[in-house]
């Protein structure tokens, strides 16, 4: 075999009082897709920040095409043919389409001035490579998240690399979306372009890699041939131990009817002759799991938030009833007093203040608990936030570190942690663990069995069918903002939520 196109040897970096990287190694070759992975905090983000030129590693050596390279800004990789992807989108808002795909690299007219028409033209070539039908002139901030993760790959595709880092891509894609992606990049292999690839979904290792490369606590572990390998091979060298079953769903009796949902109907924000919620009708009861599925944009979080009293858009008919009584829901607030939590779905920008400690993510719902005499009591804060942290098994360096300094697992328990504080009946899991490894997906599901052995009635939205179908007691399937499949756990398959989600087939 030729001589990598990107070989990356002995990265080591450091942050005060974390060793990041350890001497770490990397080799990509052209046409090759190479997946990085690892649990979070593993240093993959680090690493392809190294790459990018974020960061500069404090040891080791990085080679493209035969030439040793450095970059001291992320300017520096563009210009060096590297392009990256990043998880957390990178986009303004109030920007347009067009506007946030050429942003700092527009297009000008002869007389220096931006051109438009080309920009837009550009633009829409770039989203209908990706099969997107999405209008190069509306502002960012009007798409849902997985069309702005696809105008994110939009930005990076238009840079035209040789190399490609694609972290989460498909995190907030459906699974029409992560297949027109994964066109895209079987044609960037044909092109002779490296493309680096970080994910969570095991599966997706299988359906897109050749190679993939596993990194634990900042090291090298080691690299395989995909077909040369498995899934269980694979999260054994991410996490250093058999995880045993990695959905742990157990047996829990259900009790009284906690939640009931009658004829919801709710108006789309900007259509007025359409629905983005039509008929809903649904029970949760004490101790059970329900899930709901469906494509992107079928309606799962638009009815998540309208049941936690922030809808989308306006509530024009339907009735909510809660332990058997009637009850009005127009504002978070009130959704809080009758003990009704959400993990939303964009935990980064509705769940976590990112730049707070910890302690004030935690308590910021429940503080009232902490005031005695009008003062706000900052040991009986710290108390009530450590006795969750230990529940949760939550990993902080103490509870003044900033949020944002967290692995997106331990984000996800901070969420968690601060609902529980509430002491809720009905928690509202919004894909709960996208994002996150598999170590930190067993230990919410684990949560999710704790909860619903106390009592809790759950409702979890996922994109991802096995866990669906492996953490529900019942299964409603949504489609165009109606219920159109409800399965019991013993029905559910496949075949026959995917049958529902996209035919509109009534079932069950």
């Amino acid at each position: 075999m030729s001589e990598p196109y990107l070989r990356m040897r002995n990265i080591s970096k450091s942050f005060p009082g974390v060793k990041a990287l350890d001497d770490v190694q990397l080799d990509v070759y052209r046409g090759e897709v190479h997946t990085l992975l690892g649990e979070n905090g593993a240093g993959k983000s680090t690493l392809v920040k190294i790459l990018s030129g974020a960061y500069q590693p404090d040891e080791g050596t990085i080679v493209i095409d035969g030439k040793p390279v450095g970059f001291s800004s992320t300017r520096d990789a563009e210009n060096a043919g590297i392009s990256i992807i990043y998880q957390e989108l990178i986009l303004i808002p109030q920007m347009t389409v067009a506007e946030n795909i050429f942003l700092g690299r527009e297009p000008k007219t002869k007389l220096g001035l931006v051109d438009y028409k080309k920009m837009r033209a550009d633009a829409a070539e770039e989203m209908q490579q990706l099969e997107a039908d999405i209008d190069p002139d509306i502002p960012v901030q009007q798409l849902r998240i997985g069309q702005q993760q696809l105008v994110e790959i939009a930005k990076a595709l238009s840079l035209h690399a040789k190399i490609f880092i694609m972290d989460e891509p498909t995190s907030a894609l459906s699974d029409t979306e992560v297949e027109k992606l994964f066109r895209v990049i079987r044609h960037l292999q044909k092109s002779d372009v490296a493309i680096i690839y970080i994910t969570h979904k095991i599966e997706e290792i299988f359906s897109i890699a050749q190679k993939v490369t596993v990194l634990r606590d900042g090291k090298y572990v080691g690299t395989q041939s995909v077909q040369e390998t498995d899934s269980g091979t694979l999260i054994n060298m991410m996490v250093g131990r058999d995880l045993g079953e990695l959905f742990p769903k157990e047996s829990i009796p259900v009790g009284e009817e906690l939640l009931r949902v009658e004829g919801l109907n709710v108006r789309h924000p900007t259509l007025a002759d359409r629905n983005i919620l039509s008929d809903i009708h649904f029970s949760l009861q004490r101790g059970e799991i329900l899930g709901i599925s469906g494509l992107m944009g079928a309606g799962r979080t638009e009815l998540m938030m309208t049941l936690f009293g922030a809808p989308p858009g306006q509530v024009i008919s339907g009735k909510i009833y809660l332990h058997g009584k009637e009850s009005r829901i127009s504002t978070p607030v009130q959704a809080i007093r009758n003990r009704i939590a959400l993990v939303t779905e964009d935990r980064k920008l509705y769940g976590l203040f990112l730049q707070l400690s910890v302690q004030m993510n935690i308590s910021i719902v429940s503080l009232k608990q902490a005031v005695k005499m009008w003062f706000l009591r900052r040991r009986l804060e710290a108390n009530m936030v450590h006795k969750y942290i230990d529940q949760l098994r939550i990993k902080i360096p103490s509870l003044a570190a900033a949020v944002e300094t967290l692995s997106g697992g331990n984000q996800q328990k901070v969420i968690l942690a601060k609902w529980m504080l509430t002491q809720p009946e009905i928690l509202l899991l919004d894909d709960p663990t996208r994002g996150i490894d598999v170590g930190s997906k067993a230990e919410i599901y684990q949560l999710m069995n704790q909860f619903a052995s106390e009592g809790m009635g759950i409702i979890l939205v996922s994109s991802e069918l096995p866990e669906i179908l492996a953490m529900s007691d019942r299964i409603l399937v949504l489609s165009q903002g109606r219920i159109t499949g409800e399965f019991s756990r013993e029905q559910a398959t496949e075949q026959k939520i995917m049958a529902a989600a996209t035919l509109g087939e009534a079932a069950g």
